[in-house]
């Protein structure tokens, strides 16, 4: 009987690593400028549905945005990019199905990424997403990340969205 504690025991020292986050919580604050105008967008729709319709609803936009420390885009830090896609998935309501990945390419967090997975109503107060992996420092993360709209320009569609992540790794 003892024999089978001690190998139990043993085998949930080793199983644990590789079953869950390290125990480490992290919390940052970086802005997400999504650029769909001018010269340089950072978002670019590559697919739309055959039919028109006010809420983007079968919309594809694919995005390269810029993560700053700051609401200003030109006067904020750079930290890293969010790279991935956005789909207009809501027919009556504004919501995206969004998938991306914030890719750090400045600070402690240089080369770890954080890939983010949900829907955001866009026109909401408050919304959430969850945190559904990484890389790097963030290897095995899970968590959620709390977005606000920090500036949204109706005409040209440009927005900086406030992004706090929880994420626990």
């Amino acid at each position: 009987m003892a024999n089978a504690a001690v190998l139990l025991l043993l085998l949930a020292a080793v199983a644990a690593p590789l079953l869950g986050a390290s125990g480490e919580e992290t919390n940052i604050k970086v802005y997400w400028h999504d650029v769909v105008g001018g010269p340089n967008p950072t978002a670019v729709t590559v697919a739309r549905a055959p039919v028109a319709n006010r809420n983007f609803f079968g919309t594809v936009v694919v995005i390269d945005n810029a993560l700053t420390e700051g609401p200003s885009l030109n006067s904020s830090r750079l930290v890293g990019r969010a790279q991935g896609t956005y789909i207009g998935a809501g027919k009556d309501v504004a919501a995206a199905l969004m998938s991306m990945n914030f890719v750090f390419q400045a600070g402690e967090y240089n080369g770890s990424t954080v890939a983010i997975f949900g829907r955001n109503e866009v026109f909401s107060a408050v919304r959430e997403m969850s945190i559904v992996g990484g890389t790097g420092v963030f290897r095995r993360a899970r968590g959620y990340a709390e977005l606000r709209t920090s500036a949204l320009d109706l005409t040209t569609g440009d927005a900086t969205v406030e992004y706090s992540l929880f994420i626990e790794h």
